[in-house]
This record gives C-alpha cells, sequence and structure tokens, in this order.
C-alpha cells in the first residue's frame, strides 16, 4: 500500500516518513511488506490508509494538480481529508487514528456485534428493517453509501434478523461483511467516548478549503466544530450518499478518489452518473489523471 509513489515521489516518501516518525515504528515497512494479519488489525489499518491517502494527495499538489474546491471522507477518510484541507496535522492524525482503531477493536468483544451490506433496498425500508430486528439489542444504518447499498451493524443476532427480514421484504443481497468490530452504530459509545478526549487536545488550522462532514451531509469550513463532528462520528452513521448530493448541489462535477482503491469511486457513480470521476492511488493514475483533466 503506497510503495510505488513512495518510490517514485519525493513528497510521498516524506509522509511515510513523518507517519512513522509520529507513530514510533516503521508503518511504512508494515504497508510496503507486512503481513496480512498486521494489515487488517484496526489500529493498523486506519494509519496506513490514511499515510497512504495524504501521501497521494501530497504527490498531487507538487504535480500542480489544481486545488480543489471541497473535500470529503469516508469515515477514516475523513481524517485524511481534513489534513488535506490543513486543518488537521499529519503526525496528529496519524497518532489519533491509531487510537481510534484501538478504541473501535476494543469497544465489542469479538463475535459480539457485526456488519452486513444491504443491497437492492432503500434506506427507509433498510431502517424499518433495523427496527423490527433490534428488540432490545442494537440494529441500525452504518454507512449510506448509495441509493441502493446501506450497509448495517449492531449486535450480531440483531443483524442476522434484519438481514432475513431485508430479504423477505425485496434486498437482493444481504452480505455479512468480515469486519473486525460493528463501527458506526451505538455500540461505539464506549470508544467515541475514549476518543473525545483525544480530539479535545489537538489543535486544529483554519480550511484552505471547506469539507462535507459525515455526521450532516453539510458543509463545513469552521475549525472549531471539527472535534465534536469526529467524536460524533464514531457511533453514528457515515452519510456519503448525502454528502455526495450536497456537493452536487453545490455545483461539484468531477471527483477525484484519493488513496488505495475505487470503492467510492462505485459508489459515486451508483448516485449520480452524470458527474466525471477520477481516481489517483499510483504513479501511473497520477499522471493518467493529471492529463485527462
Amino acid at each position: 500500500m503506497g510503495k510505488d509513489l513512495f518510490d517514485n515521489h519525493l513528497f510521498a516518501r516524506e509522509v511515510f516518513e513523518l507517519a512513522d516518525e509520529a507513530l514510533g515504528f516503521s508503518l511504512s515497512k508494515m504497508c510496503f511488506s507486512g503481513s496480512e494479519e498486521d494489515l487488517q488489525l484496526t489500529a493498523n489499518t486506519q494509519p496506513a490508509i490514511l499515510a497512504a491517502s495524504v501521501a497521494t494527495f501530497r504527490a498531487m499538489k507538487a504535480d500542480g494538480y489544481p486545488e480543489p474546491d471541497y473535500v470529503a471522507g469516508h469515515s477514516l477518510g475523513e481524517y485524511s481529508a481534513l489534513v488535506a484541507s490543513g486543518v488537521l496535522d499529519l503526525s496528529d492524525a496519524v497518532r489519533t487514528v491509531r487510537k481510534r482503531g484501538t478504541y473501535m477493536q476494543e469497544a465489542v468483544p469479538v463475535g459480539v456485534g457485526a456488519m452486513a451490506a444491504i443491497l437492492g433496498a432503500d434506506l427507509a425500508t433498510v431502517e424499518q428493517a433495523c427496527t423490527d430486528a433490534a428488540t432490545g439489542q442494537v440494529c441500525s444504518p452504518a454507512n449510506i453509501n448509495s441509493p441502493k447499498q446501506v450497509v448495517i451493524a449492531g449486535d450480531s443476532e440483531a443483524v442476522d434478523r434484519a438481514c432475513e427480514l431485508l430479504k423477505e421484504r425485496g434486498a437482493k443481497r444481504a452480505i455479512r461483511l468480515n469486519v473486525s468490530a460493528p463501527f458506526h452504530c451505538e455500540l461505539m459509545t464506549g470508544a467515541q467516548e475514549r476518543l473525545a478526549g483525544d480530539l479535545k487536545q489537538l489543535d486544529y488550522g483554519s480550511f484552505a478549503m471547506p469539507i462535507v462532514s459525515n455526521v450532516d451531509a453539510a458543509v463545513n469550513g469552521d475549525e472549531t466544530i471539527v472535534a465534536d463532528r469526529l467524536t460524533r462520528q464514531v457511533s453514528s452513521p457515515v452519510k456519503w450518499l448525502q454528502s455526495i448530493e450536497t456537493l452536487i448541489a453545490n455545483d461539484v462535477d468531477t471527483f477525484v478518489e484519493v488513496g488505495p482503491g475505487k470503492v467510492l469511486s462505485g459508489l459515486v457513480k451508483q448516485i449520480n452518473r452524470d458527474v466525471r470521476i477520477f481516481n489517483v492511488e499510483n504513479a501511473e493514475s497520477l499522471g493518467n489523471t493529471k492529463d485527462t483533466l
């Protein structure tokens, strides 16, 4: 993850070096040659993806890409977006998301919680099924990704019940996800409380460009409320669908996904097929996307 840009771009290499220094161990080595087992630990995954995403963004900036009008990120990606906007210091962000990953992993014993992707059912149908399936447990939408893709989270038994109900009510598929914890639901309240103290201690810079926040899908250019938004994000659903709709309503017609993978590009395409969508994740796409833009 990120090795191609590390090898080929000075500014990307500097990001990984800063991340290694901030964490006190070689995150870069873990990203480039570490075991899958280590990388899959949430406390490692989160800083690794953040470092790779910020490295990509800084390589883009150094190569003369135009400044974005807005930034946004999905869950962990909101931290990368805040670093890109100048609000969060990279070292602070890397240390914070490592703690975030630890807190989220420790909030719920392994096996107690679960997540499932629901395909082909609208949000209202998913919400009602979660309510009907809860029966005293937790079950709720966790990632509102597109008009026909919602991820749910909560107690394992309740998630299973919701999946069965949704199949009965017309969902095309209900797929249990291989995740280490039930993120973005009420079961994360303990993690949220722990993270709140860390977020209050950080220094927040001014926005170079505004962000659309996960918790409310609203444009924000006020650094004084960032800690609150990031705190609430831990146990609140990620409103990605609504965030993209907000950006389009603000005349955004070009989206560039920055960092590993193309998942968000696919979700944006599901939301609106009329916008232009690009991704940058390595040296090849760094050059190709710039040429196309």
